[in-house]
């Protein structure tokens, strides 16, 4: 896989999938010059925003309308080390009908080497707290994409 191969959105066996470019920054890795784990969830946060913004529900849009998402879940494995330098792409993808959650899957590669894999799970809840179906537009959104 190459970098910049997977900007778009992309449909298939009805999951929505898209593809974000990182670069690793000094600062991302540690003492034994690999990147550190917990740099993962914060790349995972990138792709998932993106993944948002590609659906045309913008996570900005969905607070603006009154709903969250917090993580309820999240969890990687590390199949290969990341170093500094190193061109990764990280994919988000979501696959399913969207209930009061929703399970995003994530990959990180370098070339055609992956690295990661991961998974986040988020509920859909109100600005009180109170756990709440996705709005109807999310939900044509996913239908539209699947």
């Amino acid at each position: 896989m190459r970098l910049g191969e997977r900007e778009s959105l992309s449909k298939s066996k009805g999951m929505i999938s898209v593809g974000v470019d990182i670069k690793v920054r000094y600062q991302e890795t540690d003492q034994m010059s690999v990147v550190y784990h917990a740099n993962y969830f914060t790349w995972f946060e990138v792709a998932r925003i993106e993944l948002l913004n590609r659906m045309d529900c913008p996570y900005r849009e969905l607070e603006h309308e009154g709903y969250l998402l917090p993580v309820l879940d999240c969890e990687a494995k590390f199949l290969k080390p990341a170093h500094f330098d190193d061109q990764l792409i990280v994919s988000a993808a979501l696959s399913g009908m969207p209930s009061a959650r929703i399970k995003i899957s994530y990959e990180v590669h370098r070339d055609d080497d992956l690295l990661c894999t991961g998974s986040t799970t988020h509920a859909f809840i109100d600005k009180t707290g109170k756990l709440t179906r996705p709005p109807q537009r999310f939900v044509s959104k996913v239908k539209l994409n699947t």
